[in-house]
């Protein structure tokens, strides 16, 4: 019985590997109390996760801001599996409230939206793009 190996790409898994140590540095930050500090790290892990997801789905090399922003807009407009994920919904958050709010605006405590449990969750973000460039 034949066996199927995903094969991936060295540079995905590089960009992976990248948003695990960011998502576990926010975890040791948010230990240490430096909830503006893990919020940057869980939006780096964030990032990287969307870089290697974006590269394994779409061939698109890894672009910064808006244009990593506009090419996650498409990739979920164009791909059911993605789309289904949620994934883009939890990316909004995590552009919004991590990077922007928390770590740009020093605003880390907003009501309604409880920012512990969005970079405890990061890990489940990483994994998810991970999940879903294996399947490309």
């Amino acid at each position: 019985m034949a066996v199927l190996i995903a094969m991936v790409d060295p540079e995905v898994e590089e960009l992976f590997k990248d948003a695990e140590n960011l998502y576990q540095e926010s975890l040791r930050e948010l230990e240490a109390g430096r909830i503006r500090k893990a919020a940057e790290s869980a939006w780096g892990g964030t990032a990287k996760a969307t870089d290697a997801l974006l590269y394994a789905c779409a061939r698109v090399d890894i672009v910064r801001g808006l244009g990593r922003t506009r090419e996650i807009y498409e990739l979920t407009d164009g791909d059911p599996d993605v789309e289904a994920s949620g994934l883009m919904k939890e990316y909004n958050d995590r552009i919004l409230h991590l990077h922007g709010n928390c770590f740009y605006e020093g605003i880390c405590k907003i009501p309604g939206v409880d920012l512990e449990k969005l970079i405890m969750e990061t890990g489940r973000y990483v994994e998810s793009a991970r999940k879903l460039s294996l399947n490309k």
